[in-house]
């Protein structure tokens, strides 16, 4: 199973307070559903493909509403072939719309009333909703963090957006085909998402491996940097040697001052070796202290010589 179907199935699970089944049904009935009018009345067409959302669809709207509830299953003729599940209420559909505040006295509403969600533990269950209805997430080994929400309009998309925003969930809206799609893209903030809605083992997993991935990159983010200086330092190095080389050539080394001369002789020696273990090395041979800045400056005296040597062969 996918991460979105785990996420989902968790959620559908949860158990909620007898205030909050009104305000995730709503969520979930506005989203995946379309209102059919019959020579026998009004008729809901419920469709998704995740069993554990229609389970709790039909559970709702049977101890809630105490409906007829016609199920079928149609199997996807595309390459994932996924199952459709279809619930049909046939009676007590005006009822179910009224109390969800998606058919008012104005008639049907693009999304539902503030006071459906007025408590934060409703907002949550409304969000869940939406989520187990038209949401997504990317898996969190996935390149890109990314989690979204579909609707058919504008303003019900402007309606999640303003609930995500009570919990601290700065999401997005953009126009995908014939789709309004809230979305978040911070890997924190979908963390947070996951909480919000009840998908707490979600929320572990999608934390372990972030952060396993994460740390993943940034061990190899320090070892291409620590590569980078190494290949600068041993570049440096044989740029060093090149110039004694030079120096000698010249007949200028033996003039060179006794300070100068000696870490000539050490960076001959150790030709790969890194300032510090030059230092180092210099250190336990004379026994004076020299620091890194000290080492770089003295070869730095010995790369100004060889240039000047250049510059007179040069003229």
């Amino acid at each position: 199973m996918s991460f979105t179907t785990d996420i989902k199935k968790e959620v559908a699970n949860n158990e909620l307070k007898d205030c909050c089944v009104i305000a995730q049904l709503s969520a979930l009935i506005q989203l995946c559903s379309t209102l059919q009018i019959t020579s026998n009345g009004m008729m809901i067409l419920i469709k998704t493909e995740n069993a554990s959302v229609a389970k709790r669809m039909i559970t709702i709207v049977k101890k809630e509403f105490g409906c007829e509830t016609e199920l079928s299953v149609i199997k996807k003729m595309n390459l994932k072939k996924n199952n459709i599940y279809q619930i049909r209420i046939i009676n007590k559909c005006k009822e179910i719309l009224d109390k969800l505040e998606i058919l008012t006295a104005k008639g049907l509403q693009e999304h539902p009333s503030y006071n459906l969600t007025k408590k934060d533990c409703c907002a949550r269950s409304y969000l869940a909703g939406a989520f187990m209805a038209m949401g997504s997430v990317n898996a969190p080994n996935k390149s890109n963090y990314h989690l979204e929400i579909k609707t058919n309009v504008l303003s019900h998309g402007v309606y999640i957006q303003k609930l995500m925003l009570r919990f601290d969930l700065p999401a997005k809206i953009i126009k995908r085909r014939n789709s309004e799609v809230v979305y978040i893209k911070a890997a924190d903030k979908i963390a947070d998402f996951l909480r919000c809605v009840g998908s707490f083992e979600g929320l572990m997993k999608f934390e372990d491996i972030r952060i396993t991935r994460d740390f993943r990159n940034s061990m190899t983010r320090l070892d291409n940097c620590e590569l980078a200086n190494e290949v600068k330092s041993v570049a440096a190095a044989n740029r060093q040697v090149i110039d004694i080389a030079l120096i000698k050539e010249a007949l200028l080394f033996d003039g060179l001052d006794d300070k100068i001369k000696s870490i000539a002789y050490l960076r001959l020696d150790y030709p790969e070796a890194s300032l510090n273990e030059l230092a180092i090395e210099y250190e336990r041979i004379s026994g004076v202290e020299i620091s890194k800045s000290g080492m770089k400056h003295r070869l730095k005296k010995i790369s100004d010589i060889a240039q000047s040597i250049k510059d007179k062969e040069s003229n």
